[in-house]
């Protein structure tokens, strides 16, 4: 018997005003899967990570979630509170009802989740005022620490130095590789090249549409692409 998807869209359209940003998309994701959502500018792809997210909501079809799973999302500019690294992981812990933390639960797991990006060393400082790489694996941190089946991620290597991307992208294997029971990612990126190294599966939109879907071999297989979505093949090509 075969286990059922950790998330699954169902012929999911959504509006945003008068566009149709999403058309029809439907996607079934399993536990562990590390996906990559690549298109140009405006394809669907952070529309695409909402919905999941259930953040925007399908005015056509619908989103199934296994019914205890749990998520985080990262966006490209992490949301930092003016406090201290530590209180924004603290907070943020304290705040979600589903982890039902006391306050010095929630102190204890945020100093684990900093330890575990490296970040023990500015835990003290205003989180605002790190570099945009540690942002970012603050970001993380604060994610990691909720204990995710699924983290979502909206291009979260687009603005960093090359030194900062190599560290986000580790962290990015190192939770998908995980103990006991690996997480699910599902990012959106332009950069071809992080796609290859951490993604298992490919998903190529456009205009709102899943135009590929491939493991990431096949999706880097340059015929098999151009069988399969002319309209992606040409897109590597253009990014190549």
């Amino acid at each position: 018997m075969s286990t059922p998807p950790v998330v699954q869209l169902r012929e999911v359209s959504v509006r945003l005003g008068p566009v149709e940003a999403l058309r029809r998309v439907s996607l079934a994701i399993q536990s562990g899967e590390r996906v990559a959502l690549v298109g140009s500018n405006g394809s669907g792809k952070s529309t695409l990570l909402r919905t999941v997210h259930g953040l925007l909501q399908p005015v056509q079809g619908h989103v199934e979630r296994h019914p205890v799973l749990r998520q985080a999302m990262l966006f490209q500019r992490p949301h930092l509170l003016r406090m201290s690294a530590l209180h924004n992981v603290t907070l943020g812990l304290w705040l979600d009802r589903t982890q039902g933390l006391s306050w010095a639960q929630a102190k204890a797991r945020a100093i684990s989740a900093l330890q575990r990006v490296g970040l023990s060393g500015v835990a003290h400082q205003n989180g605002r005022q790190l570099s945009g790489g540690q942002q970012q694996r603050l970001a993380m941190a604060r994610a990691w620490g909720r204990q995710p089946d699924v983290l979502l991620l909206d291009e979260p290597t687009a603005s960093l130095d090359p030194h900062a991307k190599r560290e986000v992208e580790t962290l990015m294997a190192d939770f998908a590789a995980g103990q006991g029971q690996p997480l699910t990612l599902i990012w959106a990126s332009h950069n071809l090249g992080q796609v290859k190294r951490l993604a298992t599966r490919v998903v190529y939109l456009e205009g709102g549409q899943v135009l590929a879907d491939l493991p990431v071999g096949d999706f880097f297989d340059a015929t098999q692409l151009a069988v399969h979505s002319p309209a992606a093949h040409a897109f590597v090509q253009g990014e190549m």
